[in-house]
């Protein structure tokens, strides 16, 4: 009777230490995401960013020699991140791939232009930036045209801004939120405790001693549970790294294993102050009140 007693109670304090495990783990993962989401959010905006182009046109006497001092002045500008000569036979290539349909024929001469296309930096993709860009790049005497979509400027700067403030909201409430589980999680464990804790008290036990075991069992599991938490995220950031092939993830190794070494400390701060008060809360009850 009473080792099958003891093995119920065991079965019952390893189910309690899973759960507030399973809740540690569950929490400090969702920190941690949106810990490193705000650590690359910068990362990942100025990659969207520089997919916007401005094309820049040449007239039909634009020579070899115009095009390769063209070529050299990107090579050298501040603003450039990456650019492509775009001849008008591959130009024109492209369009009937497009269409699907050969227009050259009833033209009878191809009516595109060479061009190249330019992805400037992150950093310039602002309305007053490109006009300046784009008055510069049409002083070359050789260029017809620059074109660029100003609308798609005002619309991707007004929605990262607007996406900025909604995740800045949403971490901060779900950081609140994710303290208030792991306290709660902490508080339930104690309480499953508090006759235990009452009667260590009622033998005499100083309120240190009885808090000792109780802090240091919270503390091991807010490190297994932010542990498990760590080895979750870094499988996610190498899968986002591997499939995010034109965004670095892992190009800053020291802030990302700050904030997973912010996990961990995270976990361990919480479980120990949220234990702290939940046994001084029962210290301090009246036996009666205990039920």
């Amino acid at each position: 009777m009473s080792s099958s007693y003891e093995k119920f109670k065991k079965r019952r304090i390893l189910s309690s230490y899973f759960s507030v495990v399973l809740s540690i783990f569950l929490v400090l993962f969702l920190l941690g995401f949106l810990g490193l989401f705000v650590l690359n959010s910068t990362k990942l905006t100025d990659n969207f960013k520089e997919k916007f182009a401005m094309t820049v046109f040449f007239k039909n006497e634009a020579n070899d020699s115009v095009i390769k001092a063209f070529n050299e002045e990107l090579k050298s500008a501040h603003f450039v991140k990456t650019f492509a000569y775009v001849d008008k036979e591959t130009a024109a290539k492209t369009h009937m791939a497009d269409i699907g349909e050969d227009y050259m024929t009833f033209l009878g001469e191809n009516p595109l232009q060479n061009s190249f296309d330019i992805h400037p930096k992150a950093a310039y993709i602002q309305n007053d930036e490109i006009r300046k860009i784009a008055e510069r790049l049409a002083k070359n005497e050789m260029v017809s045209d620059v074109y660029y979509d100003k609308a798609f400027i005002d619309l991707v700067n007004k929605n990262i801004d607007m996406i900025s403030f909604y995740i800045l909201c949403i971490s901060g409430f779900l950081a609140v939120v994710s303290i208030l589980l792991i306290n709660s999680s902490m508080r339930l464990s104690i309480y499953s405790n508090r006759f235990i804790i009452k009667t260590m008290q009622m033998v005499g036990a100083t309120k240190s001693f009885i808090r000792k075991p109780f802090i240091w069992r919270s503390i091991q599991l807010g490190i297994i549970g932010s542990l498990l938490a760590v080895a979750a995220l870094v499988g996610v950031l190498f899968y986002a790294n591997d499939n995010l092939n034109e965004v670095d993830l892992l190009d800053d190794p020291l802030m990302t294993g700050l904030v997973l070494a912010g996990v961990v400390v995270v976990g361990i701060l919480i479980t120990w102050i949220s234990t702290f008060f939940a046994t001084q809360r029962f210290l301090n009850l009246r036996t009666d009140d205990l039920y």
